[in-house]
């Protein structure tokens, strides 16, 4: 039965590195995530065949386990039919919970009852210590991280004092001792107990006072504490595909954490400890109120776009609120067809995490090779007749590099302003994350668009029938 074992996780270690790889491209990514789905069904099912050898597993025990897989398929598959591409952040940061959890509870589990602890000796304890610890603050800390992302939770005015660095330090010198008494003693319930308690509220500490601007980052590095979690629930159980799937999402976590924090010009440290950008906002630079907008109809915007030769678009989180790829992708297949260049313009935070808006126009069907990333496309705005603006705010504006006392200034960000025409579709005139205002908006070859991006770029798909651009 070990052989057997070891060789189902060892195919599954194998295919799930090869999904991995796999994501790194669009075309692959939907393959890749069903390979990797595959492997940790080939680990659960290793971890069955050896449980048929061992002794005490009744079968109230097997019932559980079918009862189990059934409940979290079908949630699984819910979840993945139903939440839209807006809410994709808030499902990462429960997916995050729900494997921190996992892993608190197969270390309580190993803690109960401690069968395997005389098989690894001080690694299983110090594992199960690590395991507790990082899974209870993960979960916790996901679920008040996807709560303020849905709008369910607040920061209390308290949390925002510096009295709650006081709280939190306080929480992590008790989870320290518990977890030191529990290495010591091997075991202890007290300890333990302790253990999950402060860890837990140490999660809630940490992520509460946290701007739901920054909480893409916080769900990143909650990623990553899952992935270390699942490591260390790996060495209790003795599983070799735990720790090195624990070990591969704890490392890719950390990398996209880093590349979230450069694209937001923001260090990790500041988000953890430092508050909301939008809260420092005020007090630096690039305030000030709009006193020289020019607005456009849809029709003045069809006009130009009919007489472009090249047009870039920009996506943001608005087109994603609106649901609208499906019709901008029907707008760029009419300018196409009338032999006009598009390309899309893709800044590494665009939308509310990495890769957001690669997957919202990949679901549209948008060709990967029109997916410019940030560095290879801002040298070709010069020569870009009109760039499309949609939803997109901060990663646009020329503060980031005109404006040395802007909370927004080093931050790397789309050079839209040096194109010949630049339209922005935006409901109104509110602010990113940031909370300050946009420089691109008072430019004078960008022209405001107002309006919902969908409703927008349906009369503009309208405009341009009527003026034939498919047939030009």
């Amino acid at each position: 039965m070990d052989f057997l074992k070891y060789a189902v996780e060892l195919v599954a270690v194998l295919l799930l590195a090869l999904g991995i790889k796999g994501l790194s491209k669009v075309r692959s990514a939907r393959s890749a995530n069903q390979l990797a789905a595959v492997a940790m069904g080939l680990a659960v099912l290793g971890l069955l065949i050896n449980s048929f050898g061992t002794s005490g597993i009744s079968a109230a025990a097997w019932i559980w386990i079918i009862i189990g897989t059934a409940v979290g398929g079908v949630c699984g598959a819910i979840t993945a039919q139903r939440v839209p591409m807006t809410s994709m952040p808030e499902t990462v940061a429960l997916f995050n919970g729900c494997g921190g959890m996992s892993s608190l509870l197969v270390a309580l589990a190993a803690a109960f009852y401690p069968k395997q602890l005389d098989a690894f000796g001080l690694v299983a304890v110090v594992s199960i210590a690590i395991s507790v610890f990082v899974g209870a603050i993960t979960f916790t800390g996901s679920i008040v991280a996807m709560a303020k992302l849905q709008g369910w939770l607040s920061t209390p005015a308290w949390m925002q004092s510096k009295a709650r660095h006081a709280v939190n330090i306080a929480l992590a010198v008790a989870s320290l001792v518990a977890a030191i008494k529990l290495i010591a003693d091997g075991s202890g319930t007290q300890a333990l107990t302790l253990l999950v308690v402060a860890s837990g509220l140490l999660g809630v500490g940490v992520t509460l006072p946290i701007g739901g601007a920054d909480m893409p980052v916080v769900i990143s590095l909650l990623n990553s504490y899952s992935g270390v979690a699942a490591a260390a629930a790996g060495f209790v159980v003795g599983s070799q595909l735990l720790i090195v799937a624990g070990a591969m999402v704890g490392a890719a976590g950390l990398i996209l954490t880093q590349v979230m924090c450069n694209g937001m010009n923001r260090s990790l440290v500041s988000v953890l400890f430092g508050g909301a950008l939008g809260a420092s906002a005020s007090s630096g630079g690039g305030g000030g109120e709009y006193t020289n907008i020019t607005s456009c109809s849809v029709e003045e915007c069809a006009l130009t776009l009919e007489a472009a030769e090249r047009v870039v678009i920009v996506p943001g989180y608005g087109l994603a609120v609106a649901q609208a790829q499906h019709t901008l992708r029907e707008v760029t297949r009419s300018l196409e067809a009338a032999g006009i260049q598009v390309d899309y313009a893709i800044h590494p935070v665009a939308g509310r995490m990495p890769g957001h808006m690669n997957v919202l126009l990949a679901e549209a069907d948008v060709p990967y090779e029109q997916l410019k990333e940030m560095d290879v496309i801002n040298p070709e705005f010069p020569a870009t007749d009109v760039v499309l603006v949609l939803g997109a705010n901060d990663v646009v504006n020329p503060q980031a590099k005109n404006d040395p006392d802007s909370p927004l200034y080093g931050m790397p960000v789309l050079d839209v302003q040096q194109a010949r025409t630049v339209f922005v579709v935006k409901r109104g005139m509110s602010a990113g994350y940031s909370g300050i205002k946009n420089d691109l908006f008072e430019l004078g070859n960008t022209s405001m668009v107002f309006g919902d991006a969908k409703k927008v770029l349906g009369d503009l798909l309208g405009e341009l029938k009527e003026l034939g651009v498919s047939k030009k």
